[in-house]
């Protein structure tokens, strides 16, 4: 093979050894003879655009002749060049190396997404590592008033130096008037219960506690359930001492009834 041979030559001197003639190639192959003549001539411009490569290597393959040893003049061909076939080693090798990109980039994801107890956290001063994490809350300063305030929840103990402890649950609406008695002052409370509302406060001193419904209303002072007795829509008014005892009033005797005389028709004149 000489080095300034062309793919016409080639194919030509192939056929020529092989005692074919163009037309019985032109027969075999269906292509049309002038097609071949252009390859053999070196002619690739009357051939169809993009088909002279294909065309070449259909002629070639015919011949027996592989225009991968004759790699420079193949060259010559105008159209597009062929890629060689993938090499199976080089696949696998950037199916790994992508594999592996891909698990470093979801680590990388899952560390700046889900960072660890410490990451971002500043260490303590060392003055500062002996401390407890949180402090307890300061204890409220204590009350100038000589009464607390009503409606102000306090320790649960029914009886202390503020007060005793009132404790109110309503099963319905009722208005609620706390008064304390006038000898001893202090605001008057006046508060509307919704149903099942609490209402707990402290009074210290004697007070009055009314109560415009009464009957759906559960009433404990100092510790102790107050059995007013009353019916629902009925008025309840109760008076108490400094210590929350109930001073129930005290009923009069009642009065006997005076005798009857005989009637004189049933047991007759006395002679």
């Amino acid at each position: 093979m000489r080095e300034d041979e062309t793919v016409g030559q080639i194919l030509h001197d192939a056929r020529v050894a092989k005692a074919l003639s163009r037309e019985i190639l032109a027969v075999e192959l269906k292509l049309p003879l002038r097609h071949i003549e252009a390859i053999e001539s070196d002619d690739w411009e009357a051939l169809p655009p993009g088909r002279s490569r294909p065309l070449a290597r259909q002629l070639a393959e015919r011949l027996g002749v592989d225009l991968e040893f004759h790699t420079g003049a193949f060259h010559t061909v105008p159209g597009v060049q062929e890629l060689a076939p993938p090499d199976p080693r080089q696949e696998r090798l950037e199916r790994l190396v992508m594999g592996l990109l891909t698990a470093a980039s979801i680590l990388v994801a899952l560390w700046l997404v889900v960072p660890g107890p410490s990451l971002g956290r500043k260490p303590l001063p060392s003055y500062l590592t002996a401390l407890p994490r949180s402090m307890p809350p300061p204890p409220p300063p204590p009350s100038t008033s000589p009464y607390p305030v009503l409606g102000e929840l306090l320790p649960e103990a029914p009886l202390n130096d503020q007060g005793a402890l009132i404790s109110l649950r309503s099963l319905d609406t009722c208005d609620v008037r706390l008064e304390p008695l006038p000898e001893v002052g202090g605001p008057v409370q006046v508060r509307t219960l919704r149903v099942s509302e609490p209402w707990r406060l402290r009074v210290k001193g004697p007070f009055i506690l009314r109560l415009d419904n009464a009957g759906v209303v559960n009433v404990e002072v100092a510790g102790v359930r107050i059995p007013h007795g009353q019916n629902v829509g009925e008025v309840w008014v109760g008076s108490f001492d400094a210590e929350g005892r109930w001073l129930r009033p005290v009923l009069p005797p009642p009065v006997a009834a005076d005798p009857q005389p005989p009637d004189e028709e049933e047991y007759g004149t006395p002679p």
